[in-house]
């Protein structure tokens, strides 16, 4: 599959080196065609770099792995013409630092990031997935043992059917992968977040090397 993943930062880098990984043709999407830095760490995965509309016409799939408080402005330069009809995978947090840490998570006139868009760019297929843990568990699931899981929260039926097998791509089983709903739901998703940097303080290393599980219990009925 063809995918753009919007973002060079940690999570991007992580998210596209994977999918290369796994057999898919990638395109790193940055702000400037001449990003030093994007270009070669391109070519050391064997994926190509380019501007955010470039990437995103690439893509069959475009994957959202920029800050959420810029999101919309990146979408914007990727160009709605270049979403419309396309899977966007959102795996995006939009963290406010400027009172200091822990962060606030933002919406945007009472939305999340994830329905933003999908009000933004109604012509996008937008899916939230892997926002609720650290980047090198979105990309190696293996690497916490158990039925931990992976949220999925989206409107198109078959746009989470999409993002699904390339979860299974990366690693995650069936077992793990859990449907909130609709795009609705990934407000919730966002908000956690919170709990999450607050957990992550709490189990003491801050490695973020760890994810949450749910244990379902049989039915007193």
């Amino acid at each position: 599959m063809q995918i753009a993943v919007l973002g060079t930062g940690e999570v991007g880098r992580r998210l596209a080196s994977r999918f290369v990984e796994v057999g898919h043709r990638v395109v790193l999407g940055s702000r400037t065609a001449d990003n030093a830095e994007a270009h070669a760490w391109a070519g050391e995965t064997g994926s190509a770099h380019g501007t955010f509309a470039e990437a995103a016409a690439f893509g069959e799939v475009v994957v959202n792995a920029t800050g959420g408080l810029v999101t919309k402005a990146v979408l914007e330069a990727a160009g709605a013409q270049n979403l419309a009809g396309k899977v966007v995978i959102d795996v995006s947090n939009a963290l406010d630092f400027s009172n200091g840490f822990p962060p606030d998570a933002v919406t945007f006139d009472g939305v999340g990031v994830a329905e933003m868009i999908q009000r933004d760019f109604p012509q996008a297929r937008v899916v939230k997935t892997l926002n609720t843990m650290n980047n090198k568990v979105m990309a190696r699931p293996d690497l916490v043992p158990g039925d931990h899981v992976v949220f999925l929260s989206g409107d198109d039926a078959e746009a989470k059917a999409t993002t699904a097998g390339l979860l299974r791509d990366m690693g995650w089983r069936d077992a793990q992968i859990l449907d909130l709903g609709g795009i609705s739901t990934s407000r919730a998703t966002e908000q956690f977040v919170i709990l999450w940097v607050h957990m992550n303080g709490g189990l003491g290393d801050g490695s973020g090397m760890w994810n949450i599980a749910v244990q379902q219990g049989a039915s007193e009925d």
